[in-house]
């Protein structure tokens, strides 16, 4: 046979292999045999679904659903995420009722593409932002949350989360010290679903996450400094650009990560993480490094979002440097109606 013929039918051979591998969504396999899980998962958002450092918004303002709920009400779908006694004292007008643990079924069983948004609604914001990093790692790139929780909807609910959670009570020992250095690249986290493909295994993790709901995910503040003790050891890390690390400061010892420089990427920063300690993330308003916080916790790492981030520790500093994502009652709260019942 001649070479060109044997070289052209070898070509078609891999290139079929391939597509045969990409249709099974075939997993890394180590030469042992084993499954490379996390590996294999870091590949696929980095080559076909990086909403973290790519994606759209992942939040919405109250007064931009307000317009969609008045313009196109039939494209929104609204979910709310509380217990069932706050959702009955006063919820927006066609939401429904969904426990975090059971989000994911429930998303599953509507037609997701019919939507416009499907918008998840929490008390402060945090616990959607973390769903809907899930989500949309499982592929609903449609799903957001309303910024700032139900806290944005109306006076009512803000008091129940946000107006009682900005505080300046770590103003004193913020810092303003140049960043620590991070930690030097270690291998990535080893996940073992026992599953063989991807969309198994990315199924089982996002299965397993919903499951274990999102209280291990969040994180107060006072854990973080030496006036109060938590369990466990702690890995900070700041995900705010340089400029608002230096000013208004920020905890000591936290890294900087700044948003601009796509940090959790293999080919910049993730393989810094700490394989070891808890990874405590924090931006402006803890509602971002919930969603960070799904990412990684999806590829294995102990991922925390710290609850309220800077509006809960350094309020009035934020408000004085005219920092971005500041809770400002005058202008992000709204006065919409709501409903009560269930």
């Amino acid at each position: 046979m001649p070479y060109t013929l044997k070289k052209s039918l070898l070509t078609t051979g891999i290139i079929c292999i391939a597509a045969l591998l990409a249709l099974t969504g075939c997993a890394v396999t180590q030469p042992s045999g084993v499954v490379d899980e996390t590996r294999a998962l870091v590949d696929f958002f980095e080559k076909e679904r990086d909403y973290i450092h790519e994606g759209p918004a992942f939040v919405m303002t109250a007064q931009a659903l307000r317009t969609n709920l008045l313009t196109k009400p039939d494209k929104q779908y609204l979910i709310d995420t509380r217990a069932p006694e706050a959702f009955a004292r006063g919820h927006i007008k066609g939401s429904v009722n969904v426990d975090f643990k059971d989000l994911y079924k429930h998303v599953k069983g509507i037609d997701a593409k019919s939507y416009e948004n499907i918008v998840l609604i929490s008390f402060a914001g945090q616990e959607t932002g973390y769903a809907v990093s899930l989500l949309r790692a499982a592929g609903y790139p449609n799903t957001v949350s309303l910024k700032w929780g139900i806290s944005s909807w109306s006076y009512v609910f803000a008091e129940e989360s946000w107006s009682k959670n900005i505080s300046n009570a770590r103003t004193k020992d913020f810092v303003s010290t140049p960043s620590p250095p991070k930690n030097q690249p270690s291998a990535l986290p080893r996940i073992n679903t026992g599953k063989t493909t991807l969309p198994e295994i990315l199924e089982a993790r996002l299965q397993r996450l919903f499951a274990e709901g999102c209280q291990p995910v969040m994180l107060n503040n006072c854990c973080l400094f030496k006036d109060c003790w938590c369990e466990g050891e702690f890995h900070i890390i700041n995900y705010q650009t340089s400029e608002i690390y230096r000013n208004p400061g920020h905890i000591p010892g936290a890294v900087n990560y700044p948003p601009g420089e796509k940090p959790f990427k293999t080919t910049t920063h993730l393989a810094t993480l700490s394989a070891t300690k808890a990874n405590v993330l924090y931006c402006f308003t803890g509602q971002t490094s919930a969603y960070v916080a799904g990412y990684l916790r999806i590829l294995g790492y102990d991922a925390r979002s710290l609850m309220f981030g800077a509006n809960g520790m350094i309020y009035d500093k934020m408000r004085a440097n005219k920092v971005p994502n500041t809770f400002i009652p005058e202008t992000e709260i709204m006065n919409y109606d709501y409903v009560k019942g269930k």
